[in-house]
């Protein structure tokens, strides 16, 4: 077989002295190889390495349109992809004696084509031996495959989770999706176009059958429909329901009032009822508040004056009804009477600018109802 090759190399190459009185090395490969648009495929070329004859080049063409190019080149240089358009998508194995076979990745329709290995060898007294092996590249689209349903984070979920359903196919793009959803008509409701179907918050309407169709032009109109999954989504618990209920925006409580429940009474998710105060009790509670308050600021100022210094002055203004208070006006002068001897017999006068406020003479009010029906009088100081 060996020498068969030889003898049809010589003949096609009509190479003077060609004789058979030793053996040279050959390639092997196939007539045609058929690769699928955007994949990969190999074109084959090898050879058996022989004693005395060493790989001085190999080199890759392809013939197209009546046009031959080389595309790829290996010598003692290292290895060269000529064509930009190969650039990042051709390879040939290193450190692999004997294989020269040509990768071709991402594989367009312009790639296909006659493509041409050619290896030299330089033999034990210098001298050069060439062969070549042609094969035919033709670049196919595939039609799509029958898909499969990827499904994150599963097929049972609560309500309220988020899901998605992820149809996924193998063959020459541009594939186009369908998902649709079985009826119990022995229908199919579609859903939407895409290779995936989403949810951000499951209901437990969403329940039921799912599959999907993938279709590309190379098919020639077949469609791959998947196999149906079903989705389940529980419900939420009734004692989670009840807590969400009871749960406030700001992290407290809300008061939960039924139906023929009294106003009064508080719930709390765990415990049990209890009564809340009565506003009637708050109101008691703020009275006797205001009356002890009123009693420690006259006996806090009685002492305060006994402890005052002897030479001091006082001025006292003293008011004994509500309608004493009203009768002053806002720039009205008061006598003051001065308690030291040194100070001038002249009568003082001091400006007392008003300084009522509806607050004030609230308290005034409230003060003098209360202790004016005891006979105890507060000076003011």
């Amino acid at each position: 077989m060996m020498w068969a090759g030889l003898v049809l190399w010589c003949a096609a190459h009509l190479r003077p002295g060609c004789t058979f009185a030793s053996a040279v090395p050959n390639l092997s490969g196939v007539h045609q190889v058929t690769g699928t648009w955007m994949g990969s495929t190999t074109v084959p070329c090898t050879y058996v390495p022989w004693e005395g004859f060493t790989e001085h080049t190999l080199s890759w063409s392809l013939e197209r349109d009546s046009s031959v190019s080389t595309i790829f080149r290996r010598d003692e240089s290292g290895d060269h992809i000529l064509p930009a358009k190969f650039r990042g998508r051709l390879s040939v194995p290193k450190n692999s004696p004997g294989d020269a076979s040509l990768l071709i990745e991402n594989l367009e329709m312009p790639d296909s084509g006659h493509y041409t290995c050619q290896v030299v060898w330089r033999s034990a007294d210098n001298s050069l031996v060439t062969r070549e092996l042609t094969t035919t590249v033709k670049v196919v689209k595939a039609a799509a495959t029958k898909p499969i349903i990827r499904a994150e984070p599963g097929l049972t979920l609560p309500a309220g989770a988020s899901a998605s359903l992820t149809c996924e196919a193998s063959g020459s793009p541009p594939i186009s999706y369908r998902w649709f959803r079985s009826s119990p008509a022995a229908t199919a409701q579609l859903l939407s176009s895409g290779a995936e179907l989403a949810w951000s918050s499951l209901r437990p309407s969403d329940s039921g059958s799912y599959f999907c169709e993938a279709e590309n032009r190379a098919g020639a109109g077949a469609v791959q429909r998947s196999d149906a999954v079903q989705l389940t989504v529980t419900d939420l618990p009734t004692t989670t329901a009840t807590l969400q209920r009871s749960v406030g925006t700001t992290g407290g409580h809300h008061s939960t009032i039924g139906q023929g429940q009294s106003s009064d009474m508080e719930h709390t998710p765990t415990g049990s009822p209890r009564v809340a105060p009565s506003p009637l009790l708050y109101g008691l509670v703020a009275a006797l508040g205001g009356a002890a308050l009123g009693a420690l600021l006259a006996v806090g100022l009685g002492y305060w004056r006994r402890r005052r210094r002897k030479d001091e002055p006082l001025y006292e203004v003293a008011f004994r009804r509500t309608a004493d208070v009203a009768l002053l006006h806002t720039e009205g002068e008061v006598p003051a009477k001065s308690l030291q001897e040194e100070m001038c017999s002249n009568t003082a006068k001091t400006t007392v600018k008003d300084r009522k406020s509806p607050e004030y003479e609230n308290l005034m009010t409230a003060m003098e109802s209360q202790y004016e029906a005891e006979g105890i009088y507060i000076d003011l100081l």
